[in-house]
């Protein structure tokens, strides 16, 4: 049977979540690094800086839910079965972040700005370290037998490794959403912003540096890819160069390449994670035969071939919503009449 659609759906989910953790990386990177603002109008710019592109990154998020819905439907239930109580929490925080950015302004009163500032800050932490806290988790495998019976007394929610990968997660996306700040903003909140890139830029080195330890260490699968087709090395390489590009490029105040390097670092990390569990979806920590893969989970073809079709037509539709709001909102940001 030729299984080339079910690869090509796996790159179009990967191309899905990458451009999520790309897009409304920043936007929760902002919401993690809001309390740095000392004043109500720093508040309001940092907020205002994703005020008109938040939602419309979302909208990757609920694409690659639909995609591996109908891609990949065991795939979809038993991730979504699995990870239950997480995304109940990200679904939460990812609704009191948007309440909470419509909310904020809409009164004055101190307390009532306070409490909606730190649900802002709260929910883009959270959405943030579960989102990698489960990735850790795939990286792991679930206890999953021949039945597709998930074993949840085999599953433990205190694992160093899940962990790491959160702080990975919180660590990159406030590193992206600096380097966006200092983008977007000007003045004595620019330049204090330009200190927390190097905090951020820092923290994110350590915690990626030990991740990568505990993952060689721990996932010795994670590199079979890797030694099969040896020219996937260049992803590695890309990776190394974009996160040293960062630094140098921070020192030079040239934020726009600083921002394509942080761009890549995330695409180069989401393909590194493909790259690992190819071709499964969902690895079974009890025997790697029974894991859930693109070729064992995935719809007929037909529906893969229908589902294609739509995706062609569909896409550059996305594509050109993304551009055309990133540039009528490009630039500096400031306040207005219709500011949040």
């Amino acid at each position: 049977m030729d299984y080339s659609l079910n690869f090509i759906w796996f790159i179009l989910l990967g191309i899905l979540l990458t451009g999520y953790g790309i897009l409304d990386g920043f936007d929760l990177g902002v919401g993690i690094l809001h309390p740095i603002a000392k004043t109500d109008e720093e508040r309001r710019l940092i907020i205002n800086s994703i005020g008109p592109l938040w939602d419309g990154n979302e909208v990757w998020l609920v694409t690659f839910a639909g995609a591996l819905f109908a891609a990949f439907p065991d795939v979809y239930a038993l991730a979504f079965s699995s990870f239950y109580t997480n995304l109940m929490i990200i679904l939460c925080a990812l609704i009191f972040r948007a309440v909470s950015i419509e909310f904020r302004s809409k009164h004055p009163a101190k307390f009532w700005r306070q409490f909606w500032d730190a649900c802002f800050f709260l929910s883009s932490l959270s959405a943030s370290f579960l989102f990698g806290y489960i990735v850790g988790q795939l990286f792991l495998g679930l206890p999953i037998d021949g039945q597709l019976e998930l074993h949840k007394e085999k599953m433990s929610v205190l694992e160093f490794y899940p962990v790491i990968t959160g702080l990975l997660a919180v660590a990159t996306c406030a590193m992206h959403g600096s380097i966006f700040l200092y983008l977007k903003t000007e003045g004595e909140l620019q330049e204090r912003i330009h200190n927390y890139i190097w905090h951020t830029y820092g923290v994110f080195v350590m915690v990626y540096m030990l991740t990568t330890i505990f993952t060689l260490t721990q996932i010795p699968s994670a590199t079979s890819n890797l030694k099969h087709y040896p020219w996937l090395w260049s992803v590695v390489l890309v990776n190394i160069l974009a996160i040293g590009n960062i630094p140098r490029t921070i020192f030079l105040k040239q934020p726009g390449y600083a921002f394509l390097s942080s761009i890549a670092t995330i695409g180069a990390l989401a393909a590194l994670f493909g790259i690992a569990i190819f071709p499964n979806l969902i690895v079974s920590s009890i025997d790697p035969n029974l894991s859930l893969s693109i070729y064992n989970s995935a719809s007929s073809q037909g529906t893969l071939k229908t589902m294609l079709f739509i995706a062609v037509l569909g896409l550059p539709f996305v594509l050109s919503y993304t551009v055309i709001v990133y540039w009528v909102f490009h630039g500096k940001v400031a306040l207005g009449k219709f500011s949040y």
